[in-house]
């Protein structure tokens, strides 16, 4: 696997026996037949589609068995997201990020080069980086990535394992009724809705827990301390809407708003922050304990 001068990995194609092909667009045209043909003329002709060792090959070049081609995502146009990344930790192991609000952590959609993984890997030069987790695009806070792929294994199962503690912070409204009854631990059934960008509680054995604190408040709002039991995608949003204090500048709950992927409103980032992370790491068996030097509110 390459990585190009943005921090973008390749991908890597054989090309089997046994077939023939004009040229190396009709294998990669057929080989690829939801891509449009054009997109890969363009890749050809921007010089991203190369032998192993770095030399582009053209479009027209004869197709050769038992030979691996490597090939990079283009991106016509991609938003740009002007906040910056920071480096927490760093060994031979892990490197520990504080991401910003607005940046996916792997690529995705229209994202490739606006990435937490491929800005990480453009600065540090790491091809190997791999999130052992990953956050929602819309949270702040800590990411941790393996360096070794033959140990990434052994910190994915943490999370696996439940294991890692992960505490959060949000704003959301203050609620005198709620207020009384905290802190609690709130439990319900996440599913998928017929909606792919929202989760929805239903009925049946719990599946998502959040240990729910009030640490301040500054009426209409308040902060309140996360410490989720399980890891459902969109939990902590899903349980704070349930209890009718959706977190601040939410744009899925509790009103599914469509995003405007070119026009982002970066005054109103989500008011949820991925704050603190404690394990124990299996390598070298040290407590891990790292913290976000973000603050939200």
């Amino acid at each position: 696997m390459k990585v190009n001068s943005e921090g973008v990995s390749s991908s890597r194609v054989f090309l089997p026996a046994g077939q023939s092909y004009a040229n190396l667009l009709d294998f990669f045209a057929s080989q690829f037949p939801h891509i449009e043909v054009s997109e890969w003329q363009a890749r050809f002709q921007e010089g991203l589609v190369m032998t192993l060792d770095g030399r582009p090959v053209a479009a027209s070049d004869r197709y050769q068995a038992n030979i691996h081609l490597q090939y990079f995502r283009r991106l016509a146009r991609e938003p740009e997201i002007p906040f910056k990344e920071s480096i927490l930790f760093q060994d031979e192991h892990i490197l520990v990020a504080d991401k910003p609000h607005f940046l996916p952590v792997t690529p995705s959609g229209l994202y490739l080069h606006q990435t937490l993984l491929n800005r990480l890997k453009k600065a540090t030069g790491i091809q190997t980086l791999s999130p052992i987790h990953r956050i929602d695009r819309d949270t702040a806070g800590l990411v941790i990535f393996s360096l070794n792929p033959n140990e990434r294994a052994n910190y994915q199962n943490l999370f696996r394992d439940r294991v890692v503690k992960k505490v959060y912070e949000a704003i959301a409204p203050y609620s005198e009724d709620l207020s009384n009854k905290l802190p609690m631990t709130y439990q319900c059934r996440l599913e998928e809705s017929q909606h792919f960008l929202q989760m929805q509680e239903v009925k049946g054995e719990p599946n998502a827990d959040t240990y729910i604190e009030l640490i301040e408040i500054s009426k209409p709002w308040a902060r309140y301390r996360l410490t989720p039991g399980s890891g459902k995608r969109h939990q902590l949003r899903c349980h704070l809407n349930a209890l009718n204090i959706p977190i601040k500048d939410d744009q899925i709950y509790p009103v599914l708003t469509p995003y405007q992927e070119y026009d982002l409103d970066f005054e109103k980032p989500l008011q949820l922050l991925a704050k603190s992370i404690y394990f124990t790491d299996p390598i070298t068996q040290k407590p891990r304990e790292f913290h976000s030097q973000r603050e939200i509110g």
